[in-house]
């Protein structure tokens, strides 16, 4: 600890406001209820946004009214998120929150902030934490959580300098996270114009006349039957083909029949799991070995024609515009659930020529290992910036940081 700096508990100069242990009634509209999902390490998410009545502010919010720039704490789901209260406007707060007001003549309020976000006394919060599933932490233990204080001159000199390095570091990161975008919208757009080519000898067939379909299997906990692998909807995430060996696995009511085996050149496309993003996302099924077998929440797409490659056909299911079509095809209020009627009727766009649609997987192959090369880049240098901050935090609590000039961003 730095000579001048006060060695106390989180208790001793600052005001908790717990709102656990109530769920309010949530409206359509009315005063903004913040929650625990809204609250990101260092700053508030407007998404997702959640209200409750006005007449209903005043009895739900006994406990303590929040003030602008009071520091926003999350006890569980995820444990020890931190931001600050960034409008004056009235707000609500959901369970699983606590809002922090420190004494203004010891602690101030964005020091605070940066305090809780770095590492050692993070560290300390998460160590403390309790529970199987989803992590928390006890309000008597939160309490005596050590901090270290400097004078608030000082601390409003390591704010000034803090919020200057995070300023450059928000700007950087920004840049980094749209060139990622870009480097991904490109190769997606190349994608795009490939399958919308109409030159001679290319055919239009319904994917209904070029393949069957077949759901996925449901199985739970308590079955007792066969040890197999498959494929789930967290398989889907990035990747093109079938990741065999991150497979779950599983046991069965029974014995796998021949009829739900997933072959080689069979193709995956999430049916449903309540996420918009991931529904009718493809995977392709290089050979397999062992039995596997595809999770309910998928459909298998089966070749029965050789007049398509199934590489080409996985690529062009992967396109927007198909997943769109396809999407907006489906069953369901709300989100769309993916269905054997909308993959059949869909209209598929592919050359004759085999020689033509291995020529054009040849180029996405190219296209896409240079993008992935992009993308590998942009998202290192904003895994950088993240490290960048947390080295900053510590030099600032470590008495080190001098000036904002000295922080290479």
């Amino acid at each position: 600890m730095r000579e001048g700096w006060e060695k106390c508990h989180l208790e001793d100069y600052i005001k908790l406001i717990d709102y656990r242990g109530r769920t309010p009634v949530k409206t359509e509209s009315g005063v903004r209820l913040i929650t625990a999902k809204n609250v990101k390490l260092g700053y508030l998410q407007l998404e997702p946004q959640e209200f409750i009545h006005p007449d209903e502010y005043e009895s739900w919010m006994t406990r303590g009214i929040p003030n602008f720039g009071d520091v926003i704490f999350t006890t569980e789901a995820p444990l020890a998120n931190v931001a600050q209260l960034d409008t004056t406007e009235k707000v609500a707060f959901a369970q699983r929150i606590i809002v922090m007001q420190p004494q203004k003549n010891k602690i101030d309020q964005t020091f605070l902030k940066y305090l809780l976000l770095s590492d050692s006394v993070r560290n300390e919060i998460l160590q403390k934490g309790t529970g199987a599933t989803v992590q928390g932490i006890k309000s008597s233990l939160l309490k005596k959580i050590q901090l270290y204080l400097p004078p608030l001159p000082e601390q409003h000199r390591i704010v000034a300098i803090l919020d200057e390095a995070f300023a450059a570091i928000a700007k950087a990161k920004a840049n980094a996270e749209q060139n990622l975008k870009n480097a991904k919208e490109l190769f997606e757009s190349y994608l795009q114009g490939v399958f919308e080519q109409r030159g001679d000898g290319w055919e239009e067939k319904t994917l209904g006349e070029l393949a069957t379909f077949r759901n996925g299997m449901n199985f739970t906990k308590s079955s007792k039957g066969e040890q197999i692998k498959i494929v789930g909807v967290k398989d889907f995430q990035n990747n093109f083909w079938v990741p065999f060996e991150a497979l779950d696995t599983v046991t069965l009511d029974g014995k796998l029949n021949d009829l739900d085996s997933l072959r080689e050149g069979d193709i995956l496309a999430v049916r449903s799991n309540g996420n918009p993003q991931l529904i009718g996302r493809t995977l392709l099924a290089s050979q397999v070995v062992g039995k596997v077998s595809h999770s309910g929440f998928t459909i298998r797409i089966r070749l029965n024609s050789k007049i398509i490659d199934p590489i080409y056909l996985c690529n062009f299911l992967k396109i927007a515009k198909t997943r769109k079509t396809l999407i907006d095809g489906g069953n369901g209020v709300g989100i769309k659930s993916l269905n054997q009627g909308s993959l059949s009727s869909l209209v598929v766009l592919f050359p004759k020529n085999l020689t033509t649609q291995q020529s054009i997987i040849q180029k996405l192959d190219a296209l896409s290992a240079q993008t992935k090369k992009l993308e590998a880049i942009y998202q290192q240098k904003i895994n950088d910036l993240e490290e960048l901050k947390k080295s900053i935090l510590q030099k600032a609590f470590s008495g080190e940081l001098k000036t904002a000039e000295m922080l290479a961003v």
